[in-house]
């Protein structure tokens, strides 16, 4: 197959980068910067304007878009507008340069985000619900300002006509890898300096999908032409913090993680500079669409997964 991943220099661009260059098939990654040591062809793209770059698209198997900045630094004005334009521009790129093919991808597969649901500690969700977060919640303003960017990120994407390419929405959870300067590498490394108890009230849910996982449900949607819309890319079973960080603690073999309450998470957000709701919102979601689909879960459950990552993470780790 041939793969163009927009943006894909980040986490989890790497993660389907190496995946499908290594069983065999072609990956042209689109970066900012055309440098690049990687065993796949990298191609200079700016993220908003057509350029010589949208000739890689033509009869592609798959274009996936997983450009935008990163929601995790304070929400100035200028990282604000930054965010939604990131987003909004280099879909729309995406979207014109399909337009412009004379043999079309078969499936534009393009990023979103599991934030686009409420924060909530009972009900999980899936795709089908119609209670998304933002307008009328009653939550912190950064908060809302998360989800409206999700929804303007997918409202997009959904408005740009294909036609005859399959559409599909990746809200991902928490994609976890052992890779250096993941989420994975930052909890374990709170754990590991004696850090890592439950974060804010700990009721709040985690959801999240193993990065085998991850890859492979991507692989298993390309090849599923039954699958198009939204999909909620986490386990089937999302945990409440604390319980997360006690698996995750003793995968690592650390009896003590000292906890962080909710007003020292929000005093530190700044000194970081992130946004404290990156910890403290509850995301719930269930994979709604995989599971009808018949996607095969190799790491359903944190325990496994989570011992699993510590191993691997070892082995990178020396």
């Amino acid at each position: 197959m041939k793969i163009v991943l927009a943006g894909g220099n980040g986490q989890v661009g790497t993660l389907l980068a190496r995946h499908f260059s290594r069983i065999g098939n072609e990956v042209i990654v689109l970066s900012r910067s055309a440098s690049s040591r990687s065993p796949w062809r990298v191609v200079q793209w700016d993220g908003r304007t057509l350029g010589p770059w949208s000739r890689e698209l033509e009869g592609a198997d798959a274009v996936i878009n997983l450009a935008g900045k990163t929601i995790n630094c304070r929400y100035t004005t200028k990282n604000r507008s930054e965010i939604i334009a990131s987003r909004v521009e280099s879909t729309e790129a995406v979207g014109s340069a399909i337009q412009a093919t004379q043999v079309t991808p078969k499936v534009w597969i393009n990023a979103s985000a599991a934030g686009i649901y409420r924060h909530s500690t009972s009900a999980a969700f899936t795709e089908t619900t119609t209670w998304l977060g933002g307008e009328g919640e009653a939550v912190p303003e950064t908060w809302r300002f998360a989800a409206e960017v999700v929804k303007t990120w997918e409202n997009t994407f959904d408005a740009i006509e294909v036609p005859g390419v399959r559409k599909i929405a990746l809200r991902t959870t928490l994609a976890i890898s052992p890779d250096k300067g993941g989420v994975f590498d930052v909890l374990l490394g709170l754990v590991r300096y004696g850090l890592g108890g439950t974060q804010g009230p700990g009721t709040q849910f985690i959801s999240w999908m193993h990065d085998k996982d991850y890859v492979r449900a991507v692989e298993f949607m390309i090849g599923d032409e039954s699958i198009s819309g939204p999909v909620n890319m986490g386990s089937p079973v999302p945990l409440p913090n604390a319980e997360f960080m006690r698996i995750l603690r003793k995968a690592a073999g650390v009896k003590i993680g000292l906890s962080a309450p909710e007003f020292a998470l929000k005093i530190g957000a700044p000194i970081l500079g992130t946004e404290a709701w990156l910890v403290l919102k509850s995301i719930n979601v269930l994979p709604g669409v995989l599971e009808r689909a018949g996607f095969d879960f190799q790491y359903p459950e944190w325990d496994v997964a989570a011992r699993n990552m510590v191993r691997r993470w070892k082995q990178m780790n020396g």
